[in-house]
């Protein structure tokens, strides 16, 4: 994917959710706070992360793990499956938590052929690093997303403020990508 297309469609998606929360910060407070034991969520976010992940392990080429690589992708189906039917407390928060650390890989894959030639390049990367220690933080202890979203929607000013943040960092993004990134 080029990084012109990734930072558009980062920047969009990023962009939906803050719109609603600015338009009906109480319904967006009340959707949020479901999210982290929302299963049907948390059952959709795992099969995607777990599907995805499989897609990174087939397009791998590692002669050492040539011979079990098959092994492997039925254990990884199994513990993404697994952790839809045994770990079905918080699995939103974990499902997100994997599909952060899977959108990480592929911005710093993408972005980084092309940190030589623009520094707006950071963005992308630095973000991903955001990411990738909030996918770790919340696979550890998906109680604090929990927390976090309650913090954040506790009152309307928040939650118009965080969304007007999240939004202009979205819209900045998607510039990039028509901008600065065009090219590449």
């Amino acid at each position: 994917m080029k990084l012109s297309m990734l930072s558009i469609l980062l920047g969009l998606g990023l962009a939906a959710p803050q719109i609603y929360g600015l338009a009906r910060p109480a319904q967006f407070a009340a959707t949020v706070r479901k999210f982290p034991r929302n299963l049907p969520a948390g059952i959709f976010l795992m099969a995607l992360a777990t599907l995805w992940f499989l897609w990174n392990v087939n397009q791998e080429s590692l002669a050492d793990f040539a011979a079990f690589k098959n092994y492997m992708m039925i254990g990884f189906a199994a513990v993404g499956l697994g952790a839809c039917i045994f770990v079905k407390d918080f699995l939103a928060v974990r499902g997100l938590a994997v599909v952060f650390l899977l959108l990480a890989k592929l911005m710093v894959d993408t972005g980084r052929p092309h940190l030589g030639e623009t520094p707006w390049v950071l963005v992308i990367q630095t973000w991903a690093y955001v990411l990738i220690l909030a996918g770790m933080w919340f696979t550890v202890s998906p109680w604090r997303l929990r927390d976090f979203l309650e913090w954040a929607t506790a009152n309307e000013k928040r939650i118009k403020v965080g969304s007007a943040v999240r939004l202009a960092f979205a819209l900045f993004v998607v510039v990039l990508g028509l901008t600065a990134f065009r090219a590449l």
